[in-house]
Formats: structure tokens, sequence, C-alpha cells
């Protein structure tokens, strides 16, 4: 039953990404954190984020901007590497509060707080018109690897404020694309390896099959959600998708997950 939940909701997130203007990695870390460990789910989506920016990559690398990819990649990795050690660490932070419901216990962690808050932030970032039309000049493109760097690493969370610094950087649609995907993979094998570090002794054979499920829904909805309808925005689905995200980081939050 678990593997046709994680497959049947990873399927749908994945075609909603494309519909609701939400990034993969935004809708499938919820989904993980129902099933794993907050910083377990946290590296399970990064290798799916990751696997998915490749096939991005392969198709639109070439139009990528290498100065812009290398002013804005090199100060994100040493940050990717900042966010994932934050991540780390903050995961062995001790229980903030303890309560009780009907006879059942719920534990208020820091590491799932800190996820919440980022989770609720950057969703409103990506459905308020007036923050997505925030850009800044091309001269802050190091800051920007910094902060996206560090917030990736973090949380996973990158895409927002990459396009923030990458809009004013006089880029065709290709090459926006391409370039973005280029800082995309750079974040994500640098989170990838201070992750390894501490979670490849919790990847069991049932992690990893489930991971594998959720891979192969994501790019069936992603290809099955392009042929219905190609880069429509739906203003409900996208209200939709916010109110799920800010329930599960409320409930990520309160410790109830």
């Amino acid at each position: 039953m678990e593997h046709i939940i994680i497959f049947l909701v990873a399927f749908i997130a994945s075609g909603l990404t494309l519909f609701a203007g939400f990034g993969l990695g935004t809708i499938l870390l919820p989904v993980f954190t129902l099933f794993f460990s907050i910083d377990l789910a946290i590296a399970m989506t990064a290798i799916v984020h990751l696997l998915n920016n490749i096939f991005k990559l392969i198709l639109l690398g070439k139009y990528a901007n290498l100065k812009v990819v290398a002013r804005f990649g090199i100060p994100a990795i040493l940050a990717a590497f900042l966010g994932a050690w934050v991540l780390l660490r903050v995961s062995t932070f001790p229980i903030l509060a303890s309560y009780e419901i009907a006879g059942h216990e719920f534990s208020i962690m820091p590491v799932k707080l800190t996820v919440a808050l980022l989770m609720i932030f950057f969703a409103l970032f990506e459905i308020i018109p007036n923050l997505k039309k925030i850009s800044l000049p091309h001269k802050f493109l190091p800051v920007g690897g910094l902060l996206s760097g560090f917030f990736g690493g973090l949380s996973g969370h990158q895409g927002a404020l990459r396009s923030v610094f990458l809009l004013q950087c006089g880029l065709s649609k290709e090459s926006f694309i391409g370039t973005g995907v280029a800082i995309a993979c750079i974040i994500d094998v640098s989170r990838i390896f201070v992750y390894s570090s501490r979670f490849t002794a919790e990847f069991t054979q049932e992690s990893v099959v489930l991971l594998i499920i959720a891979i192969l829904a994501g790019f069936s909805g992603a290809f099955i959600g392009n042929k219905l309808l190609k880069k429509v925005t739906l203003y409900s689905v996208q209200t939709l998708v916010a109110v799920m995200l800010f329930g599960i980081a409320f409930g990520l939050a309160l410790g109830l997950f």
C-alpha cells in the first residue's frame, strides 16, 4: 500500500508542478516527509531533483551561459556545503517541546520547525505575484549564489532565489533555463555529497525501492502533464497546492508528521 501511495502522490505532485508553477522539489519534499524522517526526506528529494535536472541539462545545457554559471555557481557550491552541514547539525538538536492529544504524544523538533518555516516562506514566494517579479542587478550574482546555495543545502529550496538573480542577466529564454539547470545540478551534487556522509546508513532496501518508485512516478507525471496542458497556469491549482504545502508545513512544525 505504501508503494502505491508514494507512486500516486509523486505522480500527481510532479504533474502539478507544470500547472501550479512550483518546483518539483518544493512539492516532493513534503510528500517524502510523510513517510521518512525530515533529513532523509530532504536527501531523497535532492536525488530525485538532481536526476530530473540532469535530464534537463542534456536537453538544454548547451544554452547555459558559462560566465553566469561560474559567478553564481562557485559561491553556491561553498554555501550548499554549509547549508547541508547546518541541516545535519540541526537534526541532532534536542526536542523543543512535547504535548499529548487523545493519548498520542507529539514532539516539536528544531529541524522540522526550521524546514516548515522555509516551506511556508518559499511557498508564499511562489504564489505572490509581486515576490515573483523581484529581480536584482547581475552584479549581485555571487550573493545570489551564496543565498541559493545555502538554502538549497539546508532545505532544498533554491529555485525562487536563483530566478531573482538571473532575471537581470539579459539571458534568452533557452539560456535562462539552461543556466538555471546547470546551477541547480551544481548545488544538488554539493548537498548530496554532504548528506551521503550521514544518510547512507539510513537507506534501507525499502527506502531505495520507494525512492525508485518516486523517481519513475515523478518523470511519468511530468511527461503526461506536459502532454495534457503545456505551460498552462491554473490559479485554482496554485491555490490548492499552496494550501496543501502550508498544511504539511504546519504539521511538521507542530510535530504531527
